[in-house]
């Protein structure tokens, strides 16, 4: 058993080149081989939002508080709010964040194939994510 205490690692920055706006990442963990699970919990501010990506194996993101909006390629954005589980597939390409109003917190698990659990691609457009919730 191994316990990993709370901000034992700090938090860091949700880097630009994957992230619009303001992205804090907690709590990171990554199971050692033969295990593939790995994961955070990451904060979005107001407006804050990830790059269009892929995961080889899926994702599962658990929304905690605030907030949110999730969107997957060709269907319209959907809200997101504490207690709600979004369950991405392998290779569905999507996007996830805080509303443009407020804050949303979510721990992001997924499974790394070849030492990496996402792909990331383009940034989301403002005028996609701004566009109407379906």
């Amino acid at each position: 058993m191994e316990i990993q205490r709370n901000a034992a690692n700090g938090s860091v920055a949700g880097p630009k080149d994957y992230f619009t706006g303001s992205v804090r990442i907690d709590s990171r963990f990554q199971a050692p081989d033969p295990a593939r699970v790995g994961g955070a919990i990451v904060t979005f501010e107001p407006g804050a939002r990830t790059a269009w990506h892929t995961h080889p194996l899926g994702q599962t993101v658990i929304v905690t508080s605030g907030l949110g909006w999730a969107q997957r390629e060709g269907e319209a954005k959907k809200e997101i709010r504490p207690g709600d589980i979004v369950w991405f597939a392998p290779g569905e390409k999507h996007w996830h964040g805080a509303s443009e109003s407020a804050a949303m917190t979510h721990i992001a698990i997924a499974e790394a194939v070849n030492g990496s659990p996402v792909d990331w691609l383009e940034k989301v457009k403002d005028d996609d994510y701004l566009s109407a919730l379906g």
